[in-house]
């Protein structure tokens, strides 16, 4: 995996030394990652941007906010996730694959913590759980 560190690897580390809040950005491939201090980058559409994407490239990637606590998961499953017609297949997928690449990635940065998804992004949840409407 490419990981990127904006501005640059030695303001990450050194965030991350300090338990500072990360924005992360991971590509839905687990190919590329991005990662910034979280008052550096402000947000992840920003953060993308500045690490020379488009920022319509947004929804090629899962979303993150990190720190030693635990990684808090942006989760929005885009219309067009891997084409699959059915809402609730694709959220589906989409939660089963944003597991195991943001597990991965965190793996890897040596952060062993766990994945939460706050409760203003639940709602697809309800999708799951059949509590909703295709």
């Amino acid at each position: 995996m490419n990981i990127i560190k904006y501005p640059s690897s030695e303001e990450v580390n050194k965030a991350m030394a300090a338990d500072e809040p990360l924005l992360v950005l991971i590509s839905f491939d687990s190919q590329t990652a991005i990662m910034s201090q979280i008052d550096e980058a402000v947000e992840h559409h920003i953060l993308l941007m500045n690490a020379g994407f488009k920022d319509t490239d947004i929804d090629k990637f899962f979303r993150i906010i990190l720190d030693k606590s635990g990684a808090d998961w942006t989760f929005i499953c885009p219309p067009d996730y891997k084409n699959i017609p059915f809402k609730d297949k694709r959220i589906e997928a989409f939660y089963k694959d944003g597991f195991a690449v943001i597990s991965d990635f965190l793996h890897s940065i040596g952060y062993l913590v766990g994945i939460n998804i706050p409760r203003r992004y639940r709602r697809h949840m309800d999708v799951l759980s059949g509590d909703s409407y295709k």
